[in-house]
């Protein structure tokens, strides 16, 4: 089933870069290497707090 991972970023990750990392379906609409507008703006000014997963980040 594709998405499933995509759906259940870990605690400390940004919930939009994790889906854009691990769904298909995202960038499905760019042309031969275009680039996404989110991901560039995540590249440039960072990730917004509200799309930070809360929870402890770590190993165990």
């Amino acid at each position: 089933m594709p998405g499933t991972i995509a759906m259940s970023p870990p605690p400390g990750e940004c919930a939009q870069c994790w889906r854009h990392a691990y769904d298909r379906e995202v960038h499905a609409h760019l042309g031969w290497r275009e680039d996404c507008p989110e991901c560039v703006d995540h590249m440039v000014t960072g990730h917004p707090p509200h799309l930070i997963v809360p929870g402890r980040r770590g190993w165990w």
